[in-house]
């Protein structure tokens, strides 16, 4: 027996309203006429209807959908969000409140997070649940855009959002914000200035030109960043701190200090309030800089101020400072310190973070601690197990991280690439090429899967290293091929293995090789000319002088388009 649900849907998402009563028996004699034959012919599906009135929210109110899918054109298949201020915090440049009543597990969001591979597109997924006849909310997007991005998740964050406006969910200027970001971070910076100037003018409210700046500041967009935030203030955009901190942020990240000390006193004379993002830039500020004295002086202040809302982030960047700086036991004293500050609701990512902190200070044994704390947490996350994993393998005990990688293939069914790649990067580190080879058939091959670049290079240098030039070749064949427009080409190991190839008197492999990684958009002109007049030459050496040639600022060219 046919459904009725996806019958409304398909009417919905033509942009039609539907009144709560044409969708009742009294309402069949007025409104649209269309629409009342169809649910009088369909009389033998009233549980259907009713059901799909209450999901689509009838019962409670009136509900119209909204058929604004592209307001700003064509190019509206794109989304954002703000990036942190430092490294542990994020700014609110966020979507508008989206209701949590609704729980995530047994829903389209619970399918989506068990694919745990980043490259796997959502579009089919999405189709699927559509085609199921289960229905979509738009709240329910948004939580998953939400998650997916808190998992750095982007490309799969932007496909979504671009689904969402398909399907003719309007957008929110908190979805236009966050779509903004999403199309920098996977696209680039030119990309989101183009979806920003489609937007009509009258629409940018401060929360868009808030993304954009974001969205320059990430990028390091010096010139940029502070011409908009100009613009921003003649706008009278800038009424918090919120604004003021990705400044703050970005000029700490760039090392622009007597700048950040500028706009500090900017906003002590403009009565702009410190909230406790602007205290832990400054903090974060002293100490990239191994500034210890103002560092302690400035978190003695928070500590004693009971509006500096000090928490457990405030710990971990003086514990960082500490390490920078060489005082490992001062940072264990701070690191300590910001576990009695840990709210009960942030403990799963607090915890994540005092691994790898307690890792840099060399205490193997407050990572296990930590790392039993985390697991009486409840159910352990892929996101505790990386942590943990990389702790270990920064601890260089390898043999607890393949018990606890064992553990984790233990109790999950869903594969992970990043943490498969955990182990095989900490195998080739160590030298265990042979270990290295056969948990990448075992893992990948094996599944179905494939390693990304980075692993693929790492594997091609280690065979560098030991002479394994024929797998060396092969590994770095395979990372261009899989290599993303963030990939970088190791030049050390890339020019080795066409050294290799030379020297063997294979020339078609080496111009291949490099054709490829040409073809591929990790080799401009220029440098492959150099590299292809290497090959031709008597000289058996001089590929990485070729790669380099009189500029070693030409080290960004081997980055992907």
């Amino acid at each position: 027996m046919a459904s009725v649900s996806p019958v409304l849907r398909q009417w919905t998402r033509e942009g039609r309203r539907i009144d709560k009563q044409q969708l009742g028996w009294y309402g069949f004699c007025s409104g649209l006429p269309t629409l009342n034959l169809i649910i009088m012919y369909l009389l033998c599906f009233p549980l259907q209807i009713s059901m799909w009135m209450a999901d689509s929210r009838f019962l409670t109110k009136s509900f119209q959908y909204c058929s604004v899918t592209r307001p700003f054109g064509a190019n509206l298949r794109s989304a954002l969000a703000i990036s942190r201020v430092i490294n542990t915090h994020s700014l609110s440049y966020s979507t508008e409140a989206i209701s949590s009543s609704s729980p995530l597990t047994n829903s389209l969001y619970h399918r989506i997070s068990r694919l745990g591979d980043p490259k796997i597109s959502m579009i089919p997924v999405l189709e699927q649940w559509v085609e199921e006849g289960r229905d979509v909310r738009q709240s329910e997007l948004q939580k998953i855009i939400k998650q997916l991005r808190k998992y750095r998740r982007y490309t799969q964050a932007l496909q979504v959002s671009e689904w969402m406006s398909e399907a003719n969910f309007g957008p929110s200027s908190g979805d236009i914000a966050i779509r903004l970001d999403l199309i920098s971070k996977v696209y680039g910076l030119e990309r989101a200035e183009e979806y920003f100037y489609s937007i009509p003018e009258s629409s940018r409210i401060n929360k868009i030109h808030g993304s954009l700046l974001n969205c320059y500041a990430e990028n390091k967009s010096l010139e940029k960043a502070e011409d908009h935030f100009q613009k921003m203030k003649e706008m009278d955009f800038i009424e918090t701190a919120l604004t003021y901190n990705v400044m703050l942020s970005l000029y700490s990240r760039m090392g622009k200090h007597d700048k950040l000390k500028s706009l500090i006193q900017e906003m002590k004379q403009n009565g702009i309030e410190f909230d406790k993002f602007t205290l832990n830039i400054q903090l974060n500020a002293c100490a990239v800089t191994s500034n210890i004295e103002e560092m302690e002086k400035l978190l003695l202040m928070m500590e004693t101020d009971h509006q500096a809302a000090l928490d457990f982030h405030s710990y971990f960047i003086a514990a960082n400072g500490y390490l920078k700086a060489g005082y490992p036991e001062k940072a264990w004293m701070k690191l300590r310190r910001s576990e009695q500050v840990i709210d009960n609701k942030e403990k799963k990512i607090a915890y994540e973070h005092l691994l790898t902190l307690y890792a840099a200070a060399g205490r193997k044994d407050e990572v296990y601690r930590v790392w039993n704390l985390y697991k009486n947490l409840g159910r352990v996350y892929n996101s505790g197990y990386l942590s943990v994993l990389s702790s270990l393998v920064k601890l260089d005990d390898i043999d607890g991280m393949e018990k606890i990688f064992e553990e984790w293939e233990s109790v999950n069914t869903l594969f992970d690439n990043r943490i498969a790649s955990v182990l095989i990067s900490a195998y080739c580190k160590k030298g265990l090429l042979e270990k290295a080879f056969v948990s990448v058939e075992r893992l990948f091959t094996s599944s179905g899967k494939e390693p990304d670049a980075g692993l693929w290079q790492c594997l091609s240098t280690q065979c560098c290293i030991d002479g394994e030039m024929t797998k060396a070749v092969e590994s770095m064949r395979k990372a261009i091929l899989t290599g993303g427009p963030r990939w970088k080409v190791n030049r050390t190991t890339f020019s080795a293995c066409l050294e290799y190839l030379k020297n063997e008197g294979n020339l078609k492999g080496a111009h291949e090789i490099l054709g490829l990684l040409h073809q591929r958009g990790f080799c401009p002109d220029d440098i492959r000319s150099r590299l292809e007049e290497y090959l031709n030459s008597d000289i058996n050496s001089g590929a990485l002088n070729a790669m380099l040639g009189d500029d070693k600022k030409e080290e960004n060219k081997f980055r992907g388009p």
